[in-house]
Order: C-alpha cells, then structure tokens, then sequence
C-alpha cells in the first residue's frame, strides 16, 4: 500500500503558515502532522507520495527527498497500485483514524472518507490515476467522485489558530509514543544527560531528558501539568520554570529565567521571557525578555527584545483575526488568540502586537506602537512610519545571512518560493 498526503482547497485559509510549506508540514507537537500520520499508519517512507500545491511542491521535494514528491513531468506512484490518501489538514489520530483503517483492511472498492465538505481520506484500491493528478492544486474533486461514508470526529486544521488546540494532546500523544525507553530512574543520573544537581523536578517521570540536553543550575521542571520532551543537544538555562506539557527541539535553548509552559519549540530555536500555548516552528528566535502567547511563529523568524503580544481582549471577548484567503477579518471562535507570523519575518524591539496579530512572509516590523493586525507579506516599516515594499533582493539577502547563522543557506527552490510569494502578494500590500 502506498499512503498519499494531499492538500485541498481549504488550506490557503491556513495562511501565513503555508505559504512557504504544505499544510501537513506544520507541527503540532513534537511531530508535524506528516509525522503524525507516517507513524499511525505505519508507513515507510519510500512507500510515501506527498502532493502539495505546484508552487510549494519544489521546497517540499527538498524538505523530503526519501519520498516522492511528484511535480511537472516526473514519474507517478505505480499504476496499479493500492493507495490510501489522507488530507494533509487532518490530525490522524483517535476514532477517526482507526475507523478510516478499519475499513481500508475489510474493503476491496475505492471510497472516500467525509467530514462536511471535507474529504478526509480515500482508499483507492488497484488505482489508475490520471497522469496530471499532481499537477492539479486540489485532489479534493477527483477522490469525492467515488462512493463516500462519513465518518465522525475527525479534526481536521481549518485556520491558523486550530493549531493551539492540538499542541498538548499532541505533545501527550508524541512523548508515549517516541519514550525510548523507561524514565523512572534518578533524573540526576539520565543516560548521557547533564541535569545539574540543584534542577528541581516535579513528576520526574513525566519528565524524558535527552542524551547531550542539558538542564544548568537552579532550574525548574514541572512535569505535573503534562509531560515534558528535552530533545538531543538542547538547553534549558539557569533558573528557568519549564512547565508541561511542553517539548523542547534539538539544539534549541530556553534562556536564563524564562517562564515557559504548554508549547512546542522546534529544532534549533532560542526562547526567552515568557511563552505559553505557542508552536515554533523551528529555526526562530525570542532569545529575550517579553510575553508570547497562543502564538505559532514560523521558520526563520526573530523577536526582538522586549516584544510583547497580546492574547485576551479587556472585554474578554472572542477575538477576531484577518483571514488572507477571504481578504477580511473573520471571528476565531477563541478567547485567547495572540500572533501568527510567517517565515522570515522580523520584528525590532518593544514591537507591540495585538490579539488575532497575523504577519504574513518576509516582513519586516519595528518602531513604536501597534502594527496594523494583518501585515502583509514582504512589508517593511512599522505603525509610526507606515509600511512599504520591503525590497526582494534585500529580503533574500537577509534571509541567506540568517540561515547561514544555523549552517545552511538560500537554495534556488526557495528563493524562487520567496521571489513568487513577494509578487503575488503586490496587491495585498497596496491596499
């Protein structure tokens, strides 16, 4: 069997997030939602076809080169053969999944799996796909003409702001299922860990240290609220209060004093001040002093110091956030919803940002007082000044200089993705 990820035509709802990625590349918790799925259906991964929208497909071959990532004028699956597609927006766990699976196991015919007027799988026994299949930005019209069933709680990510809903019981879900191994021992002595003698610990064993993470001096480790994941090579600093559920990526640090809770932080981060119910994507810094908070910050982004974010209106009220894909704000349903910023994006010290804040791709904030709550993509300036095109050569100048900070650099794939991203996005900055 082969397992195929697909987008719809729901994702650009999922903006800013993936305008630089496929929606089944956003993390949830410790795994992204491609993660997620790959190991809930027990797939390998050369038996693993992603189809992604043509402009993000050429960063996605890259970002997975053990699957196949099928664009222009390459090769299909095998015609022929038994393939199940999972929508790249739903979160593969629970009844759903296990109904979805159920019936693959006993059916010998093509049906797809519905939620609304969502697909959410499709099983497609003996398949013969047209040859443009992948061409195509949705796959959602042809895997509907087929006998459908519904099928009952699936969670499916319809906008940005779902995502908060998923971090802790994706992160209870991650940590049961990627313990290596039984951590009921002295967390002073974990195998290959350095915890300082002085780290207080609390539900010890809900607490997995990573061999090369390190814990310094007077730190806190809270493990009563929800587990807590310290990955290879991490470091949480002096005196820190890391509250879980919360798991902390390779490489990325938690920075002295900092009060952090109930996130997900991704590989090669650095995370300061305080931060609760937010996703790093990886790659992104908030090394200082401020409050984050029902956030999801994307790849290559930095805070400056003192950036604050507000996440709960004075009325209490449900919050309102701005859309891209329909141009206007839209209610979130959310009582508490802070910023949701895109790839490569910066903002300069004491930046303020309000509820429902969503800062598209490449901008470029600072000065005083609040940002307008939608930046669009590849916008420089700031409230007091006003916004103007943030120059394209200049933005992927940055964006080389700040990826080479962490050992790569600015491929062709990318930047191209980038160049693509800054002239679609002409008219939103004009108005």
């Amino acid at each position: 069997m082969q397992l195929c990820l697909f987008e719809d035509d729901r994702v650009p709802h999922l903006r800013p997030l993936v305008e630089t990625r496929p929606a089944f590349d956003l993390r949830l918790g410790i795994r992204s939602i491609l993660e997620t799925t790959q190991y809930e259906v027990h797939a390998d991964s050369g038996s693993i076809v992603l189809h992604s929208r043509p402009q993000v497909a050429p960063v996605t071959k890259r970002e997975h080169p053990e699957m196949l990532v099928p664009a222009a004028g390459d090769s299909l699956p095998d015609d022929g053969a038994d393939m199940l597609f999972i929508n790249g927006r739903f979160v593969a766990d629970g009844a759903a999944l296990r109904h979805i699976l159920d019936a693959v196991q006993s059916r010998d015919r093509t049906i797809a799996f519905t939620a609304g007027n969502a697909v959410v799988a499709a099983w497609l026994p003996d398949a013969s796909l047209p040859t443009d299949l992948f061409d195509r930005t949705d796959l959602t019209p042809f895997l509907a003409d087929r006998p459908t069933e519904k099928v009952a709680g699936a969670r499916l990510i319809g906008q940005a702001w779902d995502l908060l809903d998923t971090i802790g019981p994706a992160i209870e879900r991650d940590f049961q299922a990627l313990l290596p191994y039984n951590i009921l021992d002295n967390i002073y002595d974990r195998t290959d860990a350095d915890v300082h003698s002085s780290v207080i610990a609390t539900a010890p064993e809900n607490i997995y240290v990573a061999p090369g993470a390190c814990v310094k001096p007077g730190a806190i480790l809270d493990g009563s609220g929800g587990p807590i994941y310290l990955d290879a090579g991490s470091t949480v600093y002096e005196q820190a209060v890391v509250k879980g559920p919360l798991y902390l990526g390779k490489k990325s640090q938690i920075k002295v004093q900092a009060d952090i809770a109930a996130s997900a932080i991704g590989t090669w981060c650095k995370v300061g001040g305080e931060v609760h119910d937010t996703v790093f994507h990886s790659l992104s810094n908030k090394g200082h002093q401020g409050f984050l908070g029902h956030s999801y910050i994307g790849r290559w982004c930095n805070l400056g110091a003192d950036t604050n974010t507000s996440n709960l209106k004075n009325d209490y009220g449900s919050i309102a956030a701005f859309d891209p894909a329909v141009g206007d704000v839209v209610d979130t349903g959310r009582q508490f919803a802070g910023l949701f910023m895109g790839d490569h994006s910066k903002c300069g010290i004491n930046t303020m940002f309000n509820t429902g804040t969503v800062v598209g791709t490449g901008c470029n904030i600072f000065g005083g007082g609040f940002p307008a709550r939608y930046v669009p993509p590849f916008s420089w300036g700031g409230p007091d000044r006003g916004f103007v095109p943030y120059r394209i050569e200049k933005a992927l100048t940055v964006a080389d200089t700040v990826m080479r900070r962490r050992g790569t650099e600015l491929d062709e794939a990318e930047a191209t993705l980038l160049r693509r991203i800054h002239r679609q996005s002409m008219e939103e900055r004009s108005s």
